[in-house]
């Protein structure tokens, strides 16, 4: 019961990741129809900063936790100003590819500084050691990290459900056409969506550095399974989203402890075979809107 119980903490921990990465997709994409490619840059991109700040200006994890999403935020603004509303209304094909060519920038531009090896990351002082809950004990900072990420996620809930501003971008995150519709100047909140969207990429990235290798490839690999945990969801489907995040990590965490041994390929693929079944039962994902034929 004790391992069972040690496996789904994990899973949720996981989750936390992909729920904070795949919710600042899915308010990118309903409300820009942009495919953010470069989100697991800018993820690798806040473990980086968190990195730089504590080792080169002496700021610790609590200062880098604020000052690293309101920078990449301020920056994912700029970029969107710049570059990527140009393209909205085009083919989404070229925002894809734009931001897909941003990833390999940043990636080769933090690898020209620090190269390819991975860069330790201390674990924040007063959230060292472990927790006991009885059956059994967890790692302090894991904790910390599965309660910030639950609390990020009730706060852009309440944020976006419990006020105007809020109301307004859910609505045009969701059904932009119809807001639009009612009078409702969408254009003026693409871009600090767009920002709010990679400050929360930036935030799991400074979540991420004490607990995994801060290196220029982390967000990589993690980005190919948070597309996928988008597309459960339903794409632009936020509740989803994040519901799919923390299902994707518990899978996972379950898979990786009782098939690794007898079906490793199985337990290595669990997430796209979910994401397949899903599609083909609903094309629109769990919780997202069926389009209407024209």
């Amino acid at each position: 019961m004790s391992g069972f119980l040690q496996h789904t903490f994990n899973g949720l921990v996981g989750g936390a990741f992909y729920a904070l990465l795949a919710l600042g997709l899915a308010v990118i994409f309903g409300m820009l129809r942009v495919v953010n490619f470069a989100h697991g840059a800018f993820y690798m991109l806040g473990a980086f900063g968190a990195y730089v700040l504590l080792t080169e200006v002496g700021v610790p994890f609590w200062g880098a936790l604020v000052i690293v999403p309101v920078v990449l935020g301020l920056f994912g603004m700029a970029l969107e100003r710049a570059f990527i509303h140009r393209l909205t209304r085009l083919d989404p094909l070229y925002n894809f590819l734009l931001t897909f060519g941003l990833t390999l920038i940043l990636q080769d531009l933090v690898k020209s500084r620090y190269g390819v090896q991975s860069s330790p990351y201390a674990t924040p002082a007063g959230l060292q050691g472990s927790v006991d809950f009885g059956l059994f004990t967890f790692p302090t900072y894991r904790v910390f990290v599965l309660g910030f990420a639950i609390l990020a996620c009730l706060g852009v809930w309440w944020l976006l459900t419990h006020t105007r501003i809020g109301m307004v971008v859910r609505a045009a995150t969701e059904r932009p056409e119809l807001t639009q519709a009612f009078g409702i100047n969408v254009g003026r909140w693409v871009t600090p969506v767009f920002g709010f969207g990679i400050a929360l990429a930036g935030a799991a990235g400074v979540l991420a550095a004490p607990m995994r290798a801060v290196n220029p490839l982390m967000g990589a690999d993690l980005i190919i399974v948070v597309f996928a945990v988008v597309v459960i969801g339903g794409l632009g489907s936020i509740f989803g989203s994040v519901a799919a995040g923390f299902g994707i990590g518990l899978l996972q965490a379950w898979g990786e402890a009782y098939l690794s041994e007898t079906a490793p390929i199985l337990a290595q693929t669990l997430v796209f075979i979910v994401m397949a079944v899903v599609l083909l039962w609903r094309p629109a994902g769990l919780f997202g809107r069926e389009e209407s034929p024209a």
